[in-house]
């Protein structure tokens, strides 16, 4: 040790970064023997790494950094070296007095080090430090290496540390003037949202996040979303998403107390509705977590409140165009009169009968005025013609809708028309204008067939097919343009001013519907509604090209976080993700639809999941093999009926757009023999031997060693389940394919699969004897030597080891001695050797050739 002190103070810096390099072994070695040498590391060697800390030499100090991180990692140092030697010197680096290459390198260490330390240690030592130079707005060098390492210096204080001291700093760093420190601070946002409550994490961290969404630097954005996926899983919440933690920390599915009270145990909600499935839940939802803030309260409605509106003001104005959250979410209580949710009608039906007369449309939408009639004048081609209709009066009501309507068109083509919500809007307008244009046409036709058929008034009157068509299709529209006419007749004709007017016609039905069926209540609905935008293809010109991709990769982990209540959420996205033009993208939800299956339980899979699943099975060789590589993870989730569909599919699994692509038919035989145990014999016997057997018959050694492993479990099964026609039939099959094969290589694969089911006994000694041995042993006469070689190999290593040709009195034992007997005089010198040697000598000589 005192050479190595000597060496240490060498002029040389190459001697002291080679001095260096030679003391983590020492270590390690005097740390075995530290009953020996108890203080020597201690006492000699810490000294050395701490002064080298300070080292002129820019190398030297490199060295000296990595070595302490390591030894620290290993615990080759004591904290109380660590407190008493190593942290004074990284404070005193880091001083004020300091130059700033000096203050990042030892900031870097410290950040670095300190999930390494104990948390005592780093709260009393080096977090004071942290702050204060997170906070010192001169150097930007020093204030970037501590938001990259945020993330890391909040793991090692905990939670109160972090809320109290570290919190208020985060917020400054993502204030910060430099774009950099504001990336970086996106970039480590989970890791200090995971050392944060869950009311921290609500109410402070969600509004600074989407703050950094909307950065005005892209570079900010890029990083920011995807940092969002991640953020959203740090809000998984168990038992509220409807999960339980196993003891190995797997997720599984259970029903949650909401799900069992609205039945949605029972069924999947409709494929075709994400909003009825929301409203199935409880009228009068408890909420236990906290209120959530204006801004998201503000994104969620989807609407510009004034200032001065309020709760109050909201209850008060039931018809106003904007509900309020407690509408969205399901959670208000019951409303006096017609300010519910429901008609007019379902109030006067009563109580009994509310559920009878339930309407997905009334119940997620604001109480509309009665325009019965200005609706039953649009709809008059496609239903029953009313008694009390008379010709002049419908023709009236047609008039007064039609100018009504094209007041509205008036108004709006004095707007801007690159809105895109005003243009939807005024195309809604136009179709139900050309829809009352039609039926003011058709009508006296009606009529007058109706009174040349002498047809009773009630009956419904005849339409031509067109118009049926058309208003089947514009059903949808009709009811925009009555949500329309109602916020233009809410206001004054006089006071119409255009802003309101534009406010008006934002609030579109489609899209207001669309994010109503999104509402959930496990994250802060801004979170959700940002991540769900991800999909957007402006968001890849204005962010970043692969922002789709980052939307894919977090998507079964925000699933996970929302539970499999809320996925129609998600739903939408995951649908327009898989048909995204980037076979990355597809790839991506390729690799993890297994996981995703598991985390929505088997009835939504069916629904949701099985058509996407059967477009990746058709796609490129780059998603297929997404698929495939966890092939029997899916499919074990799902029903046998829904299972049994995919089998014609796999065999399409054989095609690759190259047969250069070898990993992918090997992948594919490693998970045909899992997926054997999903399937009944009769269905592995119609379905995958043809499988099986082409791939037997691969041109790439590897493809065909794992297929022969894949008979033999072919072979079990049909055995093991009884089923011993379909046994026969398939060795019959191999003998006929194999060992008359006119290519040696087939030849030679039947030598191989004889010997691997032997060696796997996947079938009955008997049946083996009878049915493949003698075919296995006339290939002792085979021209090719390579078979005889594995023959030869096959008899001594695998046939006689096993009991059954032990006995000195079978006959089949003759048989085969017989055989090896010639081959031991092959003129071929390897055939030969292998037909001579022992059992136990032949697999020592195999294994000393692998490992040479």
């Amino acid at each position: 040790m005192e050479v190595a002190v000597r060496l240490s103070e060498d002029a040389e810096p190459t001697v002291r970064t080679e001095l260096m390099e030679q003391i983590p072994p020492v270590v390690a070695f005097l740390q075995e023997s530290r009953l020996n040498f108890p203080v020597v590391v201690s006492q000699y060697l810490v000294p050395v790494i701490v002064r080298y800390l300070v080292d002129p030499d820019k190398q030297v100090r490199k060295s000296s950094q990595e070595v302490l991180l390591a030894l620290v990692e290993q615990g080759l140092i004591s904290q109380c070296d660590i407190e008493g030697k190593v942290c004074p010197i990284l404070l005193e680096r880091s001083a004020p007095d300091c130059d700033d290459e000096c203050r990042a390198e030892a900031m870097s260490i410290i950040c670095r080090m300190a999930s390494m330390l104990k948390k005592n240690i780093v709260k009393r030592l080096l977090l004071p430090r942290f702050c204060e130079l997170c906070s010192d707005g001169k150097l930007f060098q020093v204030r970037k290496v501590c938001a990259t390492h945020f993330g890391d210096i909040c793991h090692a204080v905990g939670q109160e540390a972090t809320e109290q001291f570290l919190i208020p700093t985060f917020f400054e760093l993502c204030s910060d003037n430099m774009w950099g420190m504001r990336k970086a601070c996106a970039e480590c946002f989970m890791a200090v949202s995971c050392n944060t409550s869950p009311e921290v994490r609500r109410t402070q961290l969600s509004p600074l996040f989407i703050r950094l969404i909307s950065d005005p630097c892209r570079w900010v954005r890029q990083a920011a979303f995807q940092s969002l996926g991640p953020f959203i899983s740090t809000f998984a919440n168990p038992p509220q998403a409807g999960l339980s933690i196993r003891e190995d920390g797997t997720p599984s599915i259970r029903p949650t107390s909401q799900e069992v009270d609205s039945g949605f145990a029972s069924g999947p909600p409709r494929p075709t509705s994400c909003s009825a499935d929301s409203s199935n839940r409880p009228k009068a939802a408890v909420h236990t977590e906290p209120d959530p803030l204006p801004e998201e309260a503000s994104v969620r409605t989807g609407h510009r409140h004034d200032s001065s509106s309020s709760a109050v003001t909201a209850e008060s104005q039931p018809r106003s165009s904007s509900p309020t959250l407690a509408e969205r979410t399901g959670a208000f209580p019951e409303l006096p009169g017609g300010s519910g949710c429901l008609s007019n009608s379902d109030h006067e039906a009563g109580p009994g009968t509310s559920e009878d007369t339930f309407s997905t449309f009334l119940y997620w939408r604001t109480p509309l005025p009665d325009i019965s009639k200005e609706v039953e004048v649009l709809l008059s081609g496609a239903g029953p013609l009313e008694e009390s209709h008379s010709g002049p009066e419908a023709t009236c009501d047609s008039c007064v809708a039609r100018s009504e309507i094209q007041k509205v068109l008036q108004s709006l083509q004095g707007h801007l028309l690159q809105d895109p919500d005003i243009q939807a809007q005024v195309q809604v307008l136009s179709a139900a204008l050309r829809a009352t244009q039609l039926d003011s046409t058709h009508e006296p036709e009606g009529r007058q067939t109706e009174g040349l058929n002498e047809k009773p008034v009630s009956d419904p009157s005849p339409v031509s097919d067109n118009h049926i068509l058309l208003s089947a299709s514009s059903s949808q529209n009709e009811l925009s343009v009555a949500r329309i006419l109602q916020s233009t007749d809410q206001t004054e004709p006089q006071n119409r001013s255009s802003e309101h007017l534009e406010t008006e016609q934002r609030q579109g039905p489609p899209a207001l519907e669309e994010h109503r069926s999104k509402v959930q209540d496990i994250i802060p609905q801004p979170l959700l509604d940002q991540f769900v935008s991800m999909t957007d293809p402006a968001r890849a010109q204005t962010v970043d090209t692969d922002i789709a991709k980052h939307c894919a990769y977090s998507l079964p982990g925000v699933a996970l976080t929302l539970g499999r209540q809320n996925w129609h959420c998600l739903k939408d996205t995951y649908e327009t993700l898989a048909s995204d033009g980037q076979w990355k993208v597809r790839r991506t939800l390729a690799f993890s639809i297994h996981e995703l299956a598991v985390i929505l339980g088997d009835q939504l899979t069916a629904a949701d999941l099985v058509p996407i699943f059967s477009g990746f099975l058709k796609d490129l060789d780059e998603v297929r093999v997404g698929v495939l590589k966890h092939l029997y993870d899916f499919l074990k989730l799902l029903h046998e009926d829904k299972r049994r569909e995919h089998l014609r599919q796999l065999q399409e699994f054989v095609v690759t757009d190259s047969s250069r692509n070898w990993r992918f038919r090997y992948e594919l035989a490693e998970q045909l023999i899992l997926i054997l145990e999903l399937y009944s014999a009769s269905d592995v016997h119609d379905y995958l031997r043809h499988v099986a057997l082409k791939l037997c018959a691969d041109k790439v050694s590897q493809v065909r060693w794992i297929s022969f492993k894949l008979v033999v479990a072919m072979l079990r099964k049909f055995y093991s389940h009884g089923v011993c026609a379909l046994g026969l039939s398939f060795m019959q099959e191999l003998v006929s394919r194999f060992r008359h094969c006119p290519k040696w290589g087939g030849r030679q694969a039947f030598a191989c699969i004889c010997q691997a089911v032997v060696n796997e006994e996947s079938v009955p000694v008997d049946q083996f004897v009878e049915h493949l041995l003698p075919s296995l042993l006339s290939l002792a006469s085979d021209p090719v030597p390579n078979v005889r070689v594995l023959l030869a190999k096959a008899l001594r290593q695998t046939l006689l080891e096993k009991a059954y040709f032990r006995n000195a009195g079978n006959h089949h034992l003759e048989v085969v001695e017989e055989t090896l007997l010639a081959l031991q005089s092959d003129p071929d010198q390897d055939v030969s050797f292998f037909a001579s040697l022992e059992p136990k000598m032949q697999t020592a000589i195999d294994t000393t050739i692998l490992e040479k």
